[in-house]
């Protein structure tokens, strides 16, 4: 049957797939507090028996901590992977909640309606679209298009200390030709887009010692050395007047971008005044020669996350601090090696410490950058087919945040991923009253039809 007969049942089983995702959205099931760990068993459990429904063979898997579901039906032509997660955020602070986040229910939102509650945007709407397109499409065809595993987690939220181990004991059942996850979102309200650029991430947490002790201000002010001024001078001299950070070597691996990417970012008519002015800024302040959108999702960063030092209660303590401690991550982009630049940054800072000075790193763990390569002819069937579902055609982008499953999947199973989701800004994801708009839900599966659809002609 064609397409377009999927797409029409997907349109009038639209009520019942939404009553399934609100049953999925009253189970609790909060990775990180172990007083959840029944609710992630039971969301886990829920979901073996949705696919089952379908008539997919699926299975709880379990791990040191909360289980995997893993699913598969046979099928001719490519292998596809989906991937999503079924834990979510802690709901505190409670009290600015306008409904029970684990009581869920359709609200009408300037016009439009809203799916409200805990996961509904990340990460059990977005996993439902794919479950409900398969749905649609077994019930036409009466089975699905290709070979499908489906692969949902249950400790994303919490760092998935179980996945890589799971992965490698389980890597010749979980390659596939392509991997889709659906835990992004849309840009702006009405175009769709595919991630192919994922920022890797660096920490570092330092404490500078200078003198064995705290020291009177007037007994030794102007003779010893502060380390509040020795840190914020590394701090300070961490950029350049242009925006551009100062590292030895902290640029080596980053790639421009290709033509056809750096169009459809122009045509995006980023407005980057307005997305400041929303937290009450203005002016960009990173590499100066750069778009700001550059900015956000291709370019490196380097930002102080946190500093301390001396007396900070009520009054003066009229003191030079022993120690000053400052907390400053790097968002890495392309081929970055996050070993290479630590051990650039920690020459700069030792570089600048007085004698006498010490300093003690608490190592934060890294994860490089991943990046997706579109030539592979599935990304472009994949783009066509969501800009065929929305008002606006899709586009390739990055994201300034770190999603390490994608990186995972090509080092451990050899994969490439698409990561295409249909949240919006305004989501309010690991907030207090998260939402997930009905028409995300509604046009999410019938993007993925499309898109299975494309990828099995």
């Amino acid at each position: 049957m064609s397409l377009e007969t999927v797409l029409s049942r997907i349109d009038q089983d639209l009520p019942a797939a939404t009553e399934r995702l609100i049953e999925l959205l009253r189970i609790p099931s909060i990775s990180t507090d172990p007083a959840y760990a029944g609710d992630c068993q039971t969301a886990a459990d829920w979901l073996v028996s949705d696919l089952q429904s379908i008539g997919i063979h699926s299975e709880k898997r379990a791990t040191p901590g909360h289980p995997m579901v893993v699913g598969h039906i046979e099928g001719d032509g490519p292998h596809i992977l989906f991937y999503g997660h079924y834990d979510v955020q802690p709901v505190d602070p409670l009290d600015l909640w306008d409904r029970d986040p684990f009581d869920p229910a359709i609200e009408e939102v300037g016009g439009h309606k809203v799916i409200r509650g805990r996961g509904a945007s990340d990460d059990k709407g977005q996993l439902m679209t794919f479950v409900e397109a398969c749905r649609a499409w077994k019930s036409v065809n009466g089975t699905l298009p290709c070979k499908i595993t489906f692969f949902f987690e249950g400790e994303e939220e919490s760092g998935s200390p179980s996945l890589i181990p799971f992965m490698r004991d389980n890597a010749d059942e979980l390659k596939s030709d392509i991997a889709l996850i659906c835990d992004t979102g849309l840009y702006g309200d009405s175009t769709p887009t595919i991630v192919t650029m994922l920022r890797g991430l660096l920490g570092e947490d330092f404490t500078i010692t200078g003198p064995d002790r705290d020291l009177h201000s007037g007994m030794y002010g102007g003779v010893a050395m502060n380390p509040i001024r020795v840190l914020t001078r590394i701090l300070a001299d961490l950029h350049d007047d242009t925006g551009r950070i100062t590292l030895p070597g902290f640029y080596d691996g980053v790639e421009e971008l290709p033509e056809e990417v750096l169009a459809q970012w122009q045509g995006l008519n980023f407005d980057h005044q307005a997305f400041l002015g929303e937290v009450g800024l203005k002016d960009p302040a990173g590499e100066q020669d750069r778009m700001p959108i550059e900015m956000i999702w291709s370019r490196p960063t380097c930002d102080v996350n946190g500093i301390w030092g001396g007396y900070t209660g009520a009054g003066f303590k009229t003191v030079l601090p022993s120690q000053a401690s400052a907390k400053v991550s790097f968002r890495l982009v392309g081929q970055q090696d996050p070993d290479a630049i630590r051990a650039s940054f920690r020459a700069y800072v030792e570089s600048l410490l007085p004698d006498g000075f010490s300093i003690e790193y608490r190592t934060e763990k890294a994860s490089p950058a991943s990046q997706m390569s579109i030539d592979n002819p599935m990304f472009e069937q994949a783009r066509q087919a969501l800009s065929a579902e929305w008002p606006n055609p899709a586009a390739y982008v990055g994201c300034g945040g770190s999603i390490p499953i994608a990186g995972y999947f090509k080092d451990i199973l050899g994969t490439d991923a698409m990561l295409i989701g249909f949240g919006k800004d305004d989501d309010q994801i690991h907030s207090p009253n998260e939402k997930y708009d009905l028409s995300s839900f509604h046009r999410g599966m019938r993007s993925w039809a499309r898109i299975l659809d494309a990828l099995t002609r």
